[in-house]
């Protein structure tokens, strides 16, 4: 695999997940990795499998929901590592169950975390990106940030409202004619410990609603949105399908969620409820990892995903879909000629 030009990166949730993703993708590339996440065991754990890929890397413990700790932490990654090139807000907790029994605490963790510790990760990147007018924001958000899913009231919450602050921070850059870059990264249900991790009150663990994907097409995507110029990331057709269909049937998803979406997110599998590790309020103390309970039903591909990020390929597809309704439409007007 070709190697970039030594750059640096900060990846926020880097210790498993997505995130972790990430890491090892930048890695292969060769950047310098910072990796930022509150345990300090799982983060060592990412940091030997970082430079096994073939990054530099250098961990510093932080909670993104505490700003003050955050800034800390990227002072010392920058000091290490240089100046970040790209910074990318992961970082991301769940809590499932009906909105009604959700305890306020918990609801309040999920938003402090998820939205909160984004906008403090935004605005610290913003500081020496700005400075130096260049860099670029990677901003995870969900599939669910198009459409709010039963169970979910909170990480859907979290999500709606980054969509919300990206536009308006991304206005204000454009605004500034500013060469700093934020982009959207839109995952679908993933194969990683975060549903483990998601804390819950309801009577089965938690599941991700299938398709579920392996989580190194996130690391990819995440990757490629660092080192490119598109505005936003919907990877494969699940979220792709999320979007359009609130766009064009919002009731009929409103219906179908209702009646499908509770039970396609519980299960009672003996190998998910056993991985259980709930770290809303701390951290795991489990190893570093990136996939979760759920890879003999993950799916490695995604015809979108491939599509997507192969222009050249689309740009084919789009011309052949051309020109077979051409003749289409050629073959009919023989016919009514004849």
């Amino acid at each position: 695999m070709a190697k970039d030009a030594a750059k640096t990166v900060i990846i926020t949730g880097a210790s498993s997940g997505i995130g972790l993703a990430a890491a090892l993708e930048y890695a292969r590339h060769g950047w310098r990795v910072g990796l930022i996440a509150r345990g300090e065991p799982a983060l060592r754990a990412a940091e030997a499998m970082v430079e096994a890929a073939g990054g530099t890397a250098h961990v510093a413990v932080a909670d993104v929901a505490d700003a003050a700790a955050l800034r800390r932490a990227a002072v010392e990654i920058e000091q290490v590592l240089g100046p970040a090139d790209v910074w990318v807000n992961n970082a991301g907790i769940g809590f499932y169950g009906r909105f009604v029994d959700v305890p306020e605490a918990a609801f309040r963790r999920v938003m402090e975390v998820n939205f909160f510790g984004t906008v403090n990760g935004t605005r610290i990147a913003l500081e020496g990106m700005r400075a130096r007018n260049r860099g670029t924001i990677v901003q995870v958000l969900s599939a669910v940030s198009f459409i709010g899913v039963p169970l979910q009231s909170a990480y859907a919450s979290s999500k709606f409202a980054l969509r919300g602050f990206c536009e308006a921070v991304r206005g204000e850059l454009v605004n500034e004619r500013s060469a700093v870059h934020v982009t959207l990264v839109h995952p679908p249900a993933v194969n990683t410990p975060f549903y483990s991790h998601a804390g819950s009150v309801m009577e089965a663990a938690p599941r991700p609603p299938p398709p579920v994907y392996q989580p190194e097409l996130l690391g990819e995507a995440m990757y490629l949105a660092g080192i490119s110029r598109r505005r936003d990331w919907k990877v494969t057709g699940a979220t792709v399908a999320f979007a359009a269909g609130n766009a064009v049937a919002p009731n009929v998803l409103d219906h179908l969620a209702g009646l499908m979406g509770v039970g396609a997110q519980k299960t009672r599998r003996e190998r998910v409820v056993e991985a259980r590790d709930p770290n809303i309020f701390a951290p795991s103390i489990r190893p570093a990892r990136t996939h979760g309970p759920f890879d003999g039903e993950a799916l490695g591909f995604s015809l979108q995903w491939a599509l997507m990020k192969s222009p050249r390929v689309v740009g084919l597809g789009l011309g052949v879909l051309a020109v077979g309704a051409l003749a289409g439409v050629a073959r009919g007007r023989r016919r009514r000629v004849g």
